[in-house]
């Protein structure tokens, strides 16, 4: 199917507003100026990247965690102040001080992921979705809803149970009151890591919304064909509280992988000859060959090419289960994931000229690769700035919808009936 046929309103003039797409008729950092400050609670924080996207502008208000080793890092880099490290079943109302504009939960994937174990909602940790929203909830009898909930997880949550899982976090949005709309953005289009993943924004229904935020149908940039059928299951009155969220284009990124290593890293070394040698052997002709062309390009070239590497369990010519290792030369990293295991840690693949070397990808590239500035810091233990990292939001995805959704929504009239209850 084509994408014409797939999106058939695409395209200027069956946007909201008649402007040319990537373009608003206010620049979107001039409308957040016009706001003194905005306030936030971050659940299921992490490494707190999403605090690092929104920026200054924003205030954290509340931060919650239940992992001890990463809150070590999220206190280190924003202080003590917001944090509760703690189940978030075991978070209370009044844990949550003030009142807070948006509300982020970037709740665990693990069983939503099409790699987990498929429990879904169910699961001990995406189920955890359920006592974050209780507390949303009571918000919104105390009279302190929230102006936007955001939420973030892998692509597999279109998916999960059928599309069942996916059904209920939207109609947990349409039943409190909240109209609502995902977009699938891949960090790729900001930093050079291929990491699509699923954002669901809500936004209470006294707020206006701008125009220039909305289409009245699927883009191909926000709504990829997944996303698109995943709304057309949404039952008839779930989906009357939906929203198409539309953004600007972002600028081509100019950023590539070779731009982001490390010549000298002190969290890992390079590999010796021996053991780039055995990386390579485990490699299937196909994947040789691509090694063999990388080396080619670079003498024709002069420059260095810089390839990923992830180790995984294929099946061989006879049906045995063998460890292979898949090298890529896009220019692109593979996702970071949390590592379970060695096979999940990525490697790259120094290509200059003949020469080749190997090793692991050391923790500030991983922080690099997920928009992380490089003077974040990170866990010293390798495995733990791993996972931090790996089990993050990209930085420059939340500005980019802070930037465009979230700031100029902020800055439309309230309903004034509501604001003076």
């Amino acid at each position: 199917m084509s994408l014409d046929s797939l999106y058939p309103l695409d395209g200027p003039s069956h946007r909201m507003q008649t402007c040319q797409h990537g373009h608003t008729t206010e620049n979107s950092q001039d409308i957040i100026n016009k706001i003194a400050k905005m306030y936030f609670y971050e659940f299921f924080a992490g490494g707190g990247m999403v605090r690092a996207g929104l920026g200054e502008k924003w205030e954290c208000l509340f931060a919650n965690d239940f992992d001890h080793k990463k809150s070590a890092t999220y206190r280190r880099n924003w202080g003590d102040g917001e944090l509760l490290t703690s189940d978030v079943r075991n978070v209370n109302p009044e844990n949550l001080p003030g009142h807070a504009n948006l509300i982020w939960g970037s709740f665990p994937c693990q069983d939503l992921s099409l790699a987990g174990a498929g429990a879904g909602l169910s699961g001990d940790r995406s189920g955890t979705f359920w006592p974050f929203w209780k507390l949303i909830e009571n918000l919104i009898t105390t009279n302190r809803a929230p102006e936007i909930i955001a939420l973030e997880n892998v692509i597999g949550t279109l998916h999960s149970h059928s599309g069942k899982d996916f059904i209920a976090i939207c109609a947990a949005f349409h039943q409190a009151g909240y109209r609502f709309g995902a977009m699938q953005i891949n960090a790729s289009m900001f930093v050079p890591q291929s990491r699509p993943r699923l954002f669901i924004i809500g936004v209470r229904q006294d707020l206006q919304i701008p125009q220039n935020t909305l289409r009245q149908g699927p883009s191909p940039l926000w709504h990829t064909r997944p996303l698109w059928e995943a709304h057309e299951k949404l039952p008839a009155e779930v989906r009357q509280g939906w929203i198409w969220w539309d953004m600007p284009t972002p600028r081509p990124r100019t950023t590539t992988l070779a731009d982001l290593v490390e010549e000298n890293p002190t969290s890992v070394t390079w590999h010796t000859t021996a053991e780039t040698r055995r990386l390579l052997a485990m490699m299937s002709e196909v994947n040789r060959m691509k090694v063999e062309n990388a080396k080619k390009l670079s003498k024709e070239t002069g420059r260095r090419l810089v390839g990923t590497v992830y180790k995984r369990t294929r099946r061989d010519e006879n049906g045995y289960k063998v460890q292979r290792a898949e090298v890529r030369f896009d220019d692109i990293a593979g996702c970071l994931r949390t590592p379970a295991g060695g096979s999940s840690r990525q490697l790259i693949i120094v290509i200059d000229g003949d020469n080749v070397r190997s090793r692991l990808i050391s923790s500030k590239e991983t922080a690099r690769l997920m928009g992380l500035p490089d003077h974040y810091v990170l866990p010293d233990n390798y495995n733990e700035a791993y996972h931090l990292t790996g089990d993050g939001v990209a930085v420059p995805v939340v500005k980019h919808i802070a930037d465009n959704i979230f700031g100029p929504l902020l800055a439309m009239p309230r309903n004034l009936a509501r604001e003076a209850a």
